[in-house]
């Protein structure tokens, strides 16, 4: 039986992939043993053993960004989360190490460096983060996302996807997504999500442009998040839920996308071959207008700024868009062109491939 520790976590951008591979690893070898290692803080602390996976934990160590007493710290920590992890690693008889980015990934690749075993690294960003930076130069085994990925041994091997987006069929799932929502089928459907945890920017110009949308002959699902104080509307065609649990149906039901840039949004918009508006995200180190770029220079989905999404770029350009379905039909051509639906099976032969080059070394060793 061979047992592989997977790493990451912080956010459902990284444990979503990381239990996508988990998945398709165990379902092409059912005597394969996947542990995963993160934090108790984390979404990991949740989705994994939800999935069925054990979850071997490590202190959450946000890297310091200035010097003061969290940062003096910072050294004595890692060390320690290291070592711990050098621990699982010896004591499950780790064959493969799989990062994918989150607090923790880099003590992973410190401890696999450490204890002689095989580092894979997937970065589902653009931009990569820096945990992933440095694993980059511990392995040849590096799978991204993205082809404008700057990233040394990287190859493309698209976003690992949850099973029910890997395989949807918008076409034949149509029906039934429209029912989900209570969906009118006579009319084109405008899906708006800024993610689980909302988008204050698109949710309020959306709500205060929702009649002008309407109004275009278009029904709204607007999908503001749990946090977000927009509540439930009497406008007719105007749909608000607070979290959607069947984004699988909400995208089959839908014909045109607004929402942020993420990559985990962008790949499996593309995956289905749903054009869009992406508004990034106007803090961070910009990934999210780098996520957006094969797609848009593409023609399947149109950038635009933060700041400039407002009520009167609805008026003057999204309701433009929305009118011409000729328009939209060739964009979700475009945005199709460029999407992956087998990126789990990528980073599965990634890990396997890797597995069987430290066989073939132990072997031959013997």
């Amino acid at each position: 039986m061979s047992t592989y520790l997977f790493a990451g976590g912080g956010t459902a951008g990284h444990v979503n992939p990381l239990l996508a591979v988990a998945d398709r690893l165990t379902e092409r070898d059912p005597d394969a043993r996947v542990l995963v290692l993160g934090t108790a803080e984390g979404l990991e602390s949740r989705l994994v053993p939800m999935r069925g996976y054990e979850l071997l934990t490590i202190p959450r160590l946000p890297f310091p960004r200035r010097l003061d007493a969290r940062a003096l710290r910072f050294p004595g920590g890692f060390l320690r989360a290291v070592r711990r992890t050098e621990q699982y690693i010896r004591e499950h008889d780790v064959e493969v190490v799989l990062g994918v980015g989150g607090y923790a990934a880099a003590p992973a690749y410190i401890a696999a460096k450490r204890t002689g075993t095989p580092i894979v690294v997937h970065e589902q960003n653009a931009k990569p983060g820096l945990a992933n930076r440095l694993a980059a130069f511990l392995t040849r085994h590096v799978g991204v996302t993205f082809s404008n990925t700057k990233l040394r041994h990287g190859r493309v091997v698209g976003m690992p996807l949850r099973r029910e987006i890997e395989t949807l069929d918008r076409r034949a799932a149509r029906t039934e997504g429209l029912a989900e929502f209570g969906l009118d089928p006579a009319r084109p459907v405008l899906l708006v999500t800024g993610g689980s945890s909302g988008a204050r920017s698109i949710n309020t110009t959306v709500n205060r442009s929702a009649t002008a949308i309407v109004d275009a002959g278009w029904q709204v699902l607007h999908v503001v998040g749990g946090a977000s104080d927009i509540g439930p509307s009497d406008l007719d065609g105007y749909h608000v839920l607070p979290y959607c649990d069947r984004m699988d149906l909400a995208y089959a039901a839908s014909d045109f996308v607004v929402s942020r840039s993420g990559a985990g949004m962008v790949c499996e918009l593309t995956a289905v071959g749903l054009p869009s508006v992406l508004v990034p995200y106007p803090v961070g180190n910009g990934e999210q207008r780098i996520n957006a770029a094969d797609v848009v220079g593409a023609g399947g989905a149109v950038l635009v700024d933060d700041a400039e999404f407002r009520e009167d770029w609805v008026t003057f350009q999204l309701l433009g868009i929305l009118r011409d379905r000729a328009r939209i039909a060739d964009m979700a051509v475009r945005a199709g062109s460029v999407g992956h639906r087998d990126g789990a099976d990528r980073m599965t032969a990634l890990v396997r491939e890797a597995s069987k080059r430290t066989s073939s070394s132990t072997t031959e060793e013997r």
